[in-house]
């Protein structure tokens, strides 16, 4: 075995032995489970080897070098069907290794003060490193079938943090809603492999890739459709997104992994992966781009109307996805990767910001407990924040920082990859398929981005600016302000590392244009561009720079209008009233974002009650009729035969001798006859 080979081995083994070694020993040993530095640096080194050999392999790896290939061993082996467990590291693989495993780390680091005083604690640390295995197989797989193997155990894995306090049915219920939800969009990915295989013979990406042309023009776009709706599930587009929000009932650093760097990214990685056959659909790519907007648009809205600081999280989550399906739709494979990383930077950091914020808001609950005042309310919502910024400096500005970033304000890294989708998205409009429909698109994605800027600025001002709500909400909780704190450093740490990628991440993708303008030279200092342009199949971008120039300005403009108005309403922190202002104004419009659509209400009517009626008139009659009847109807017949042949067994032993005798001779009858 070679050194690339052995350092691969490492990168997913390392997490798997993790979870083994706090899983098992956790289980089986009191005494450990208390030891919870132990444990938290055995998780923790778990991710850190596997991030530092991914940087040694980035730093050694050149964006014109091959893949590198490691095949352990034989997986399965069935006539023409032969798959290895096998990974690949390139340049598009390495670029999300870096991302799950850096996130990730930071991710562990900080869950070590989030969870600390939870029992659970050796459980939360095994299933996170579970994850952490089951993303990088997801990643690093040099074939489809273990690709899926990888993309079953992210959604097992969400299943068991988001339900991690099953003892709460809310919370059970949002991991059940969060696996079934993930099973539509399975199948269909399940039945594109399938069809692959057929018209392939192999589920290799590279002979995959290879051989396109063997796929016929309908077949490509029911594949293409097929795995499309697959990244649906997981990646939370239109219409199987409704089980993200409800996986908040997680713990936060659970909503940071799921939601920031690892498990809802797998839509897109998958896509980026196949590009070149979705690039020969056209068809396909109109209706990707086109979920992608009204997703974006659609979380947008909503995301204004709530109070659940983890909420708008949430549904900014899934907007921001919406933009990456509205890049890839629209040709634009490595500005959806480039979101992709820039969104793990900020979206962590606001994750694990709010969680600090809920930490403190906790602290303050339990210490009002402690003084005798039964005082009972949400730490998640911000109606009873405000003035935080005065108590917890670090936290403000970290989450500060992280909302100007996906504002997309420049120089901070939401601006840089949310101007390049919008600037495909308008390329695109130029393009011989549907070209009319994208500027259409285009203009939904400038309306999504002001929004993005107005809700995330009401989230900020209305948790950290004005005074402290909670006391004039509930009297009860008057000098409540004393146990308000920062969280301790093993949060800080992966917030302040965050916020400084949330700053600098987007100089990676730095657009040509910027430079070439002043010198009437091509340039080539988009570093992402360069790094992924062997494997993945962008369209080009024939804009002149005039034109991109006043779409940047257009951007900027639209993400500081944002930031502008959610300063007059909101800046004060009066969320209430500025909230009543805009419902007055917005009326039914408004009172629909805040039903969230009536979006479950509609599936609970289409789906769910329907199969619930069907299951108690149809199915349980089926299974207590034929079912239960057959299997009755075997245990009375062998009751039966018992209760006939029992008579004779009589326990004389010479009736059995006799017996005997008669049977000697019935033989020895036919042997002579």
């Amino acid at each position: 075995m070679d050194s690339a080979t052995t350092l691969t081995s490492l990168i997913i083994i390392l997490p798997l032995v993790g979870f083994l070694i706090n899983g098992l020993i956790g289980l089986s040993s009191d005494s450990f489970r208390r030891r919870k530095s132990l444990i938290g640096a055995i998780a923790n080194l778990s991710v850190f080897i596997p991030f530092a050999i991914a940087v040694y392999f980035f730093l050694n790896m050149g964006q014109e070098s091959a893949p590198i290939f490691a095949e352990l061993f034989t997986w399965i082996e069935v006539g023409s069907l032969s798959v290895d467990i096998a990974y690949q590291i390139d340049q598009l693989s390495l670029v999300m290794i870096l991302v799950v495993t850096g996130v990730g780390f930071l991710i562990h680091l900080y869950s070590i003060g989030y969870m600390w005083e939870d029992e659970g604690y050796w459980k939360f640390f095994a299933y996170l490193n579970l994850f952490i295995f089951a993303m990088i197989n997801l990643v690093m797989a040099d074939n489809l079938l273990l690709l899926f193997l990888g993309w079953e155990g992210v959604g097992l894995c969400s299943y068991l943090l988001i339900g991690f306090w099953y003892s709460d049915m809310a919370k059970s219920d949002a991991a059940k809603k969060a696996f079934l939800y993930n099973r539509v969009g399975d199948f269909a990915f399940l039945i594109a492999i399938f069809m692959i295989f057929q018209f392939v013979g192999s589920l290799r990406f590279e002979t995959i890739l290879a051989n396109l042309g063997a796929i016929p023009a309908d077949a490509t776009f029911w594949i293409a459709l097929l795995m499309f709706i697959g990244a649906t599930g997981k990646s939370a587009q239109i219409p199987l997104f409704v089980w993200l929000p409800d996986a908040m009932a997680g713990p936060t650093s659970v909503s940071a992994l799921i939601h920031a760097a690892t498990m809802v990214t797998s839509g897109i990685y998958l896509i980026s992966r196949l590009s070149p056959m979705f690039v020969a659909s056209p068809e396909i790519m109109m209706i990707i781009a086109a979920i992608g907007a009204l997703t974006a648009i659609v979380a947008a809205t909503i995301a204004l109307t709530q109070n659940d600081i983890k909420g708008v999280l949430a549904y900014s989550t899934v907007s921001q996805l919406g933009y990456m399906f509205l890049a890839l739709g629209s040709g634009a494979f490595t500005a959806a990767i480039f979101h992709v990383v820039t969104h793990a930077f900020f979206k962590a950091c606001l994750f694990l910001g709010s969680g600090s914020v809920i930490h403190a808001m906790e602290h303050v609950e339990h210490g009002l407990h402690e003084e005798g005042r039964d005082v009972h309310f949400d730490p998640q919502d911000m109606r009873f924040m405000g003035g935080l910024k005065e108590y917890m400096p670090s936290t403000y500005k970290t989450f500060l920082i992280a909302t100007v970033a996906i504002a997309g304000i420049p120089p901070l890294a939401g601006f840089f990859s949310k101007d390049e989708i919008l600037a495909f998205t308008f390329n695109a409009g130029f393009g011989e398929f549907a070209g009319s429909l994208y500027f259409l698109l285009w203009g939904v994605g400038i309306i999504t981005a002001f929004l993005t800027a107005f809700y995330m600025f009401r989230l900020t001002f209305g948790t950290f600016n004005g005074s402290f709500k909670l006391p004039d909400k509930i009297k009860e909780a008057a000098g409540a302000e004393k146990h308000l704190h920062e969280s301790p450093q093993t949060m800080t740490i992966p917030l302040w590392t965050l916020g400084g990628l949330s700053i600098a991440g987007g100089f990676i993708g730095v657009p040509n244009f910027l430079v070439s303008t002043f010198t009437h030279e091509e340039a080539h200092i988009n570093l992402l561009h360069n790094w992924l342009h062997t494997v993945t199949a962008d369209y080009g971008l024939g804009l002149s720079h005039s034109v991109e120039w006043i779409l940047l300005i257009v951007s900027v403009l639209v993400a500081v209008g944002g930031l502008y108005v959610a300063w007059r309403l909101y800046g004060g922190g009066a969320t209430e009233e500025s909230d009543a202002l805009l419902s007055d104004r917005f009326g039914a419009l408004y009172q629909t974002w805040n039903e969230k659509y009536s979006l479950d209400e509609f599936y609970e009517g289409l789906v769910v009650h329907p199969l619930v009626r069907f299951s108690d008139k149809g199915l349980a009659k089926f299974d207590m009729k034929v079912v239960d009847g057959t299997v009755n109807a075997v245990g009375g017949i062998v009751r039966l035969f018992g209760s006939v042949f029992r008579y004779l067994q009589t326990g004389v032993a010479s009736s059995y001798a006799l017996a005997l005798v008669i049977g000697v001779l019935l033989v020895l009858s036919l042997l002579i006859l």
